[in-house]
């Protein structure tokens, strides 16, 4: 079924991403949003809570918020997107104790990696961690622009790879001017039409399905009303419940936005950015509940799959300008996880990654606990800021391409849900180190590293229950990753308390 043809599809598309770079361009030109360095990196560190709760928010308004929201809504009825929205919003709102205590630690900090090396004093388990943290950029890059380039498919009929790659470019192409200053700026934007979008569309679209539709889908597929049904807890809640939080965990994006807002702003940021954040799957679900309403006589489009099913509701029951309006917002909402997760590589590439000098090294050192810097680590702090700024830009650039050539790849292995879970079960083997190293001062390396080891092998077990979808084998995996990384932090903890 297509909306617009592939001229107007295309002519959308380069609309919106020249509304994005224009407003980058624009904010970019006032000094006191200067983007080398600590600019580029964390916007100065002075991100106040309103504009932090937005960005925070946006950013976690990716695609399963977006499509897999409706899909369980959809499929599971109420119990289905209970699941999905609670623990994603106790997902944000953990950062609310997390941000403020690490800020504590290192005020000058820029990564999670970073920390765990300063923390732990271990180059190798460093290197460990970043793997998930720089898998999860990869799967925000690639699930973005993969589900963007599926809904502009099929209302367009441009071809898939063809979308992918103009999404991939508008995202790099306003977040290389600015860094995470763009990132916030356009969040603010795209928050704004994403919930001025469901104010207008989600009410017209239950108007027009007539009183009653709605509650008659409300069992979903499934027809099932219980919120706690324990079947849908065990099946659904626990992996998502585990995922979720872990995922934002190992996401850099959150760290970064951490390091970013003002340290006494941190709290209500994360408390409001997940609060403003749950608003739209829930919004969202009453399409998936109208889907499930046999009366409507909506069904997912063929070759797409069911993550299309609110899109489809929408064409369905609004006219052509609406659904319209309704795919801009969704763009809106893929593109802003999209730019986060660039930003996110730029610094865990020109922080964790490249090869520093010893003074580059030492200005790193004294910056990230607070310490006054002399006269000549001044002047290399301002030649620093600017070699790390020509690595954060090389850093979007290779994780673009590598995002690109996963989504052309992963298209044809996993659905969106299953792929979701995946990324989610591989950050759940870091959940546990992490949340010591911030607040448990007897932490070490060695157990660390053996809890990562050990949630490993039930990783495979997890992989294998998504890839034969059995729920059983992937909830007891999922559990077992966490419950073994505890048992090894424990077991091989410091003789003595970590000072600093």
């Amino acid at each position: 079924m297509t909306v617009l043809s592939q001229g107007g599809g295309y002519l959308l598309i380069v609309i919106f991403g020249v509304v994005m770079v224009g407003l980058t361009l624009l904010v970019s030109r006032d000094p006191r949003w200067k983007t080398t360095g600590a600019g580029f990196l964390v916007a100065g560190r002075e991100v106040t809570w309103k504009v932090g709760a937005t960005s925070i928010a946006a950013s976690w308004i990716w695609a399963p918020a977006l499509f897999v929201s409706v899909q369980k809504a959809y499929e599971l009825g109420l119990p289905g997107i209970f699941w999905f929205t609670a623990p994603n919003i106790l997902a944000l709102v953990i950062f609310a104790w997390l941000a403020p205590r690490i800020r504590e630690k290192i005020p000058g900090g820029y990564t999670l990696p970073d920390w765990i090396k300063y923390r732990l004093n271990d180059k190798k388990l460093h290197g460990i961690y970043l793997v998930p943290f720089l898998w999860y950029q990869v799967m925000a890059i690639t699930v973005q622009i993969f589900v963007g380039g599926l809904m502009i498919n099929f209302l367009t009929g441009i071809p898939l790879n063809a979308v992918m790659s103009l999404l991939l470019v508008i995202g790099l192409s306003y977040s290389l001017i600015s860094g995470l200053r763009a990132s916030v700026v356009t969040d603010f934007l795209q928050m704004i039409f994403i919930v001025v979008g469901l104010a207008i569309t989600i009410p017209w679209v239950a108007s027009v399905a007539g009183e009653g539709a709605i509650s008659k889908g409300f069992g979903g597929l499934a027809g099932n009303t219980n919120i706690f049904d324990p079947k849908v807890a065990f099946s659904f809640g626990i992996v998502t419940s585990i995922g979720l939080i872990a995922g934002a965990l190992s996401d850099q994006q959150y760290w970064q936005r951490s390091f970013a807002i003002k340290q006494d702003h941190l709290k209500k940021a994360f408390i409001f950015g997940g609060i403003l954040f749950g608003v739209v799957p829930i919004v969202l679900s009453i399409l998936g509940f109208l889907a499930a309403n046999p009366d409507m006589g909506i069904a997912a489009p063929e070759g797409t799959g069911l993550p299309m099913i609110g899109i489809a509701t929408v064409v369905n029951l609004l006219p052509q300008s609406a659904a319209i309006f309704f795919v801009v917002m969704l763009l809106a909402g893929l593109c802003s996880t999209l730019d986060s997760g660039l930003c996110a590589a730029s610094s865990l590439y020109s922080i964790d990654m490249a090869k520093l000098s010893e003074a580059e090294r030492e200005v790193l050192r004294k910056e990230r606990i607070g310490l006054d810097l002399s006269k000549e680590d001044a002047k290399a702090r301002e030649f620093l800021n600017e070699r790390t700024t020509t690595r954060a830009r090389i850093g979007m650039f290779g994780i673009a391409i590598v995002g690109l050539i996963t989504a052309f790849i992963v298209q044809h292995l996993f659905s969106l849900d299953r792929l979701w879970w995946i990324f989610n079960g591989v950050a759940s083997c870091f959940v546990v180190p992490t949340v010591l190293s911030v607040f448990w001062d007897r932490l070490s390396a060695k157990g660390a590293f053996y809890g990562i080891l050990g949630s490993l092998v039930g990783m495979v077990f997890f992989i294998y229950g998504n890839w034969v979808q059995n729920d059983v084998i992937t909830v007891f995996s999922a559990i077992f990753i966490v419950v073994i990384s505890v048992v090894f932090c424990l077991a091989f903890k410091r003789e003595t308390a970590w000072t600093g």
